[in-house]
């Protein structure tokens, strides 16, 4: 072989990969296709790549980009099985593509591939290391949209993300923007990977702060299917930005999962005295109901918005689940009154005996449901 071994190899008339486009996809198979099309309009016929993040959908997102992928090799599918979120998704991509710049956008249709050039040209450049589209910008628009309460809370957001950040920009809660592949994995090991807003994430990791530049998108209506994001979006991004400011002290998921743990002693409380006060039942008949109504309270609660990135939706799964917490939280007590019972037993005070118990409890709680309800789908 000789020197030949050291030869770059390259494909015979392929363009250099320069970009990758990263696309992650809950249930958008009917979107895929026409979204190529746009993007080779905006790009031309080579020079970048397509990386589909799937998430597992049902409706066969993945298998519809691999049938694309078949005859384009400029498309690439990642098909994950037991992990969800827009962060994760996007940061796979960062580390699976070979491009020195990558974009990340929705593949609803809703951010306009046009922009791709002008943010790849600008980033090229260094005129700023993240392009960001921006629906608030100055000559943006989100009259397709429609949609005033959402527009309502990302205002909010923004102004919150931006003293998180430190970046002085229109709408820090954007999903498509643009930056060098380098940069984004060199962030990657801090990233929190929580939730949807990935933007919020690299900036709010990255020290010295990076510089943005702002592209004014007209931010369209979605072409079809429905949207990724539900009504746990307001608690995800106080997630977010619980996350990058306290998350290294007390993990998030743990924080969340006390909260919820909280709000269920209220929910055990006022089902208790309903049944005192209202049914007549006696105390252990009241305390048994309300603590299985707690406990169920406790699980939806938690399957919602601490675990909705392994959100159990299926009737045998959420079944299956609510009996594996249960049992979880049956140990979880045991152990709390065993630690409590023996401190105070001790001579430690009851409340301080009490409390040790309850975090005891909890932590324990905490370990079986995230490796044994969640964890296991």
């Amino acid at each position: 072989m000789g020197d030949s071994d050291s030869r770059e190899v390259r494909a015979p008339h392929a363009a250099l990969l320069e970009l990758a486009i990263v696309l992650p996809t809950l249930n958008e198979r009917d979107n895929i296709a026409p979204l190529l099309e746009r993007i080779e309009a905006a790009l031309g016929p080579g020079g970048w790549e397509v990386l589909v993040v799937d998430d597992n959908s049902a409706d066969g997102t993945a298998e519809e980009a691999r049938r694309i992928a078949r005859t384009d090799p400029r498309v690439r599918v990642l098909q994950r099985i037991g992990r969800r979120g827009l962060a994760s998704a996007a940061i796979e991509g960062f580390c699976a593509t070979a491009a020195p710049y990558v974009a990340v956008m929705d593949a609803d249709h809703q951010h306009d591939p046009a922009l791709l050039a002008p943010m790849l040209a600008s980033v090229r450049a260094g005129e700023a290391q993240v392009a960001v589209a921006s629906r608030f910008a100055a000559g943006a628009s989100t009259a397709d949209w429609n949609r005033p309460d959402r527009e309502k809370l990302s205002s909010i957001a923004n102004a919150l993300a931006k003293r998180l950040t430190g970046v002085e920009l229109t709408d820090p809660m954007s999903g498509y923007f643009l930056l060098p592949t380098a940069t984004a994995r060199q962030l990657v090991p801090n990233l929190s990977g929580i939730g949807f807003k990935i933007l919020l994430d690299l900036l709010a990791t990255a020290s010295p702060p990076l510089t943005v530049k702002d592209f004014p998108m007209n931010f369209s209506a979605r072409r079809s299917g429905e949207s990724k994001l539900d009504r746990a979006i307001a608690f995800d991004f106080l997630a977010g930005l619980y996350d990058k400011s306290f998350g290294r002290i007390i993990p998030t998921r743990f924080a969340l999962f006390g909260t919820v743990g909280v709000m269920g002693v209220v929910v055990h409380m006022a089902i208790l005295y309903l049944c005192l006060l209202v049914f007549g039942s006696g105390f252990t008949g009241g305390q048994a109901a309300a603590t299985f109504g707690a406990m169920s309270f406790n699980f939806w609660l938690n399957n919602w918005l601490t675990y909705r990135d392994k959100r159990l939706v299926k009737l045998g799964e959420v079944l299956r689940g609510w009996a594996s917490f249960v049992a979880a939280c049956l140990v979880g007590a045991f152990a709390n009154v065993a630690v409590a019972s023996a401190l105070h037993g001790y001579g430690f005070h009851t409340l301080p005996a009490a409390l040790v118990g309850i975090a005891i409890g909890s932590v324990w709680n905490y370990a079986l449901s995230s490796r044994f309800v969640w964890g296991r789908f």
